[in-house]
C-alpha cells in the first residue's frame, strides 16, 4: 500500500502550474537576456556565443529528452500503460499545453496515437500567449485535456486519456438519441 501511495503522490505533481512556468519563462528570459549583456559588454564574444547557443540548446534538450531523464527528477518517471482495447469516439477533445512544460509533449504525443485508432477531433490550445484563456476556464496547471464535461490534469496515460474520451463519447450517445 506504501507504493500505491507514494506512486499516486507522484502522479500528482506530474503537472505544471500555470503561474510557474510564466514566472520562469519570464526570469529566463531575462537571465539569458542579462547574459548577452554581461558577455558583450566585457568582449568575451566566445562565452558571448556559446551563452547565445546552447543555453537554448539545453532547454531543448531536457524538454525533448525528459521521458527518458524523468526517473532521475522530482517528477519521477512517466510511464505509459497502453489499453487493452479501445472504440471509436466521434467526440471532441481539447488539450491545453504551455511552453516549457514536459509533460504537454507527452500527453500531446499520447492523445496523436490515440486518435489514430479512435478517431475523434483533437484541438490544441498552446496557452503560452493566451493568459486570459487559462484565467477564463479555470485552468491552473498543465497538461489539461477535456472531453465532453470531463477534464485530466496532468501527464495521464493512455488508458486514462482513452477511458476519458470512451466516458465522453457514452455520454453524448443519449443525447443525440
Amino acid at each position: 500500500m506504501k507504493d500505491l501511495a507514494r506512486n499516486s503522490e507522484t502522479l500528482q505533481k506530474q503537472r505544471c502550474t500555470v503561474l510557474s512556468l510564466y514566472v520562469s519563462g519570464a526570469a529566463g528570459v531575462i537571465l539569458y537576456s542579462a547574459g548577452l549583456v554581461f558577455f558583450a559588454y566585457r568582449d568575451r564574444w566566445t562565452d558571448f556565443l556559446l551563452w547565445l547557443v546552447l543555453l537554448p540548446c539545453v532547454k531543448w534538450a531536457y524538454l525533448r529528452f525528459f521521458p527518458r531523464i524523468s526517473g532521475w527528477t522530482i517528477y519521477g518517471r512517466v510511464d505509459d500503460k497502453l489499453p487493452a482495447n479501445v472504440k471509436r469516439a466521434r467526440v471532441e477533445v481539447t488539450c491545453y499545453s504551455l511552453l516549457g512544460c514536459p509533460f504537454c509533449p507527452i500527453v500531446e504525443r499520447r492523445l496523436k496515437a490515440l486518435q489514430k485508432e479512435m478517431d475523434f477531433t483533437l484541438t490544441r490550445i498552446d496557452l503560452t500567449l493566451k493568459p486570459q484563456v487559462a484565467a477564463g476556464k479555470g485552468i491552473r496547471s498543465v497538461p489539461v485535456v477535456e472531453a465532453g464535461e470531463d477534464r485530466l490534469v496532468g501527464n495521464a496515460t493512455t488508458e486514462q486519456l482513452a477511458q476519458l474520451i470512451g466516458r465522453a463519447q457514452a455520454l453524448e450517445v443519449p443525447r443525440a438519441s
